[in-house]
């Protein structure tokens, strides 16, 4: 067990030259990283609660818990290469399951939503990147080389290789898979934003029905029904298209060209199940 921790250290460590620019010398970092020695003793005590000592376990958790300023039950499964930056307001619940390379920043929570015993955190796979303030919840999955976006609140579960924001989190998977050998994102400066993007269409959207509509005034012989016109055949076809034109538009599908439809350079960002795709916006 002794040489396990060892070897487990010397992984974190490593991890926090990786991802950390502003560390200058193992002795530094063994000696000022809270997140680390919040990582060192939580192993300690996950030892001690699976070996019928779950209330020393808990106390040592609560004793860390005063000293760094992150919480995290005994009972929580932490992967290798654990990292947490800066640290302080960090909660992980006792049935979280963090996998490897995982990074968080201050104020991540790995909450439960049930009070229910069993599995009611949430499970972070590979390679997850949790940005400051981020509230992850339920028993829920997280897939392998996501990016939580600051302060989003995650309460479904993310497929692989997507980004998450807002409140509630909004899903965007990448239409690109991330190549492994890059390993965990982050790049915190891109995060889309699907409102916006979504309320920039429909304003866009609008604007081309005002056009229509201005256009469809501006000739007489369109206004009425088609049993107002008559058996006039032109004026007939010209108000189907109109017509065709307007349904078109109003169901959100993409119009074609030609033949009296009405085009436009944006459609509805895609979406499908609660999940956007990556090909509508800049992750």
């Amino acid at each position: 067990m002794i040489a396990q921790f060892f070897s487990l250290a010397r992984d974190d460590i490593r991890s926090v030259y990786e991802r950390d620019p502003a560390a200058r010398s193992t002795f530094e970092i063994v000696m000022t990283y809270a997140g680390l020695h919040a990582i060192w003793g939580h192993r300690i005590a996950h030892w001690l609660w699976h070996h019928n000592a779950k209330l020393l376990g808990r106390w040592l958790s609560h004793l860390m818990r005063f000293l760094t300023g992150i919480e995290i039950h005994p009972g929580a499964t932490i992967g290798r290469r654990f990292f947490i930056d800066h640290g302080m307001g960090v909660v992980i619940g006792e049935t979280a399951v963090v996998g490897e390379n995982v990074t968080l920043y201050h104020g991540v929570t790995l909450g439960g939503t049930s009070l229910e015993k069993g599995k009611r955190h949430p499970t972070l796979e590979d390679n997850v990147v949790a940005g400051a303030g981020a509230k992850i919840l339920g028993n829920i999955v997280i897939g392998a080389g996501s990016r939580i976006g600051a302060n989003a609140v995650v309460v479904k579960p993310v497929p692989p290789n997507s980004v998450v924001v807002g409140v509630p989190g909004q899903v965007v998977v990448r239409e690109k898979t991330r190549p492994a050998g890059l390993g965990s994102d982050f790049n915190h400066g891109l995060l889309p934003d699907t409102i916006g993007t979504t309320v920039q269409v429909l304003v866009e959207r609008v604007e081309q029905l005002e056009r229509l509509l201005e256009r469809s005034e501006a000739q007489p012989a369109l206004v009425g029904s088609s049993d107002r016109l008559g058996a006039d055949p032109v004026s007939v076809d010209r108000l189907e298209k109109l017509e065709d034109s307007l349904a078109v538009l109003m169901k959100g599908h993409k119009p074609l060209n030609g033949n009296g439809h009405i085009p436009h350079e944006h459609a509805l960002p895609h979406q499908r199940e609660g999940v956007w795709k990556g090909e509508d916006f800049a992750i």
